[in-house]
């Protein structure tokens, strides 16, 4: 079973497909479950305590804002255990939405130099072009072994 790191980071689609076919989804839901079940937080709905920036610096530099550090905090630590990725690009508001373009496109980054495999696809727009989409999926997934079937 593969760790696999979805993006947008918020897909329940994606997450849904990576677990069917046997994989473990890594995202924003595990990272943000966390923090909302654990007790003292005193800034919801942001669910992020003054230290998590100060974490994020291990992947994005103190000019960068704390924003995105802290999104980093809890995102990074995710791509460091990744074994491989799914980008979907150009995505639809309703399949995943990510507020913070800097976070974006750190994340894309990250996700493309680290050396493990990565899908990258376009949000499709057509019932044909979904069916394709989720067949990259599938054959993506299969490929990285220990999938279902």
């Amino acid at each position: 079973m593969a760790k696999v790191f979805i993006y947008p980071t918020t897909s329940l689609i994606l997450t849904d497909l990576v677990k069917r076919f046997g994989h473990e989804p890594l995202g924003a839901a595990i990272g943000i479950r966390e923090r909302v079940q654990a007790a003292g937080f005193d800034s919801p709905p942001l669910q992020i305590t003054p230290e998590e920036p100060k974490k994020g610096l291990k992947w994005a530099a103190v000019e960068v804002p704390s924003g995105v550090r802290g999104r980093m905090a809890i995102l990074g630590p995710r791509i460091e255990e990744a074994d491989a990725a799914i980008i979907v690009n150009d995505a639809d508001l309703a399949f995943g939405c990510m507020g913070c373009a800097r976070t974006n496109e750190l994340l894309i980054y990250l996700l493309r130099t680290k050396g493990m495999p990565v899908l990258d696809l376009v949000y499709p727009t057509s019932e044909e072009e979904g069916i394709a989409f989720v067949a990259a999926i599938r054959k993506f997934l299969r490929e990285l072994g220990g999938a279902k079937p």
